[in-house]
């Protein structure tokens, strides 16, 4: 009977080693944790009309737009059904005007990350993300036939500054 009792301790003592030895540890990488969240997260209220032609305006010509001149576009755009055919025509008038503030092709080439800095700066208030800054110089590089105009089209007929 000695060696039944040798044999139950020694299935007990292999069960406890068994059960002891076979927990999973837990690997803790030591990063610090980081907040994050959309470029354009807090930018959920659309401009209207008046607001959207008022930011346009100072941003392509450094000014503040006359009261006058402000009611009569937006009376213009309200007018018509499209709201984004209305802004591309406002805005090709913007860009046909004389005094409309905008850097020359061959300034925008000369330094790109500059004018990408600039450009995020002044339509959507806020710094170019690293993704952002990397499309658009493989994107500007590969199409030189770009112009800044045209850039400056896609900035203000985006979503993105369709909001604040």
């Amino acid at each position: 009977m000695p060696t039944f009792k040798y044999f139950i301790l020694f299935f007990i003592f292999l069960f406890l080693f068994s059960v002891s030895s076979c927990k999973k540890e837990d690997v803790i990488y030591d990063i610090n944790q980081l907040q994050s969240s959309s470029y354009n997260a807090n930018k959920n209220k659309l401009k209207s009309v008046g607001q959207y032609i008022s930011i346009v305006y100072a941003n392509l010509f450094q000014k503040a737009l006359s009261s006058n001149e402000l009611v009569e576009i937006t009376r213009c755009i309200e007018s018509i059904g499209d709201k984004q055919v209305a802004h591309e025509i406002v805005l090709s008038n913007f860009m046909n005007r004389q005094d409309v503030i905008i850097p020359s092709d061959s300034m925008m080439r000369a330094d790109l990350d500059l004018f990408l800095e600039e450009t995020y700066k002044r339509f959507f208030v806020r710094n170019i993300t690293e993704a952002e800054r990397e499309f658009f110089l493989n994107f500007l590089n590969s199409n030189p036939h770009v112009s800044c105009e045209m850039v400056y089209m896609s900035f203000a007929l985006s979503n993105e500054y369709q909001f604040y």
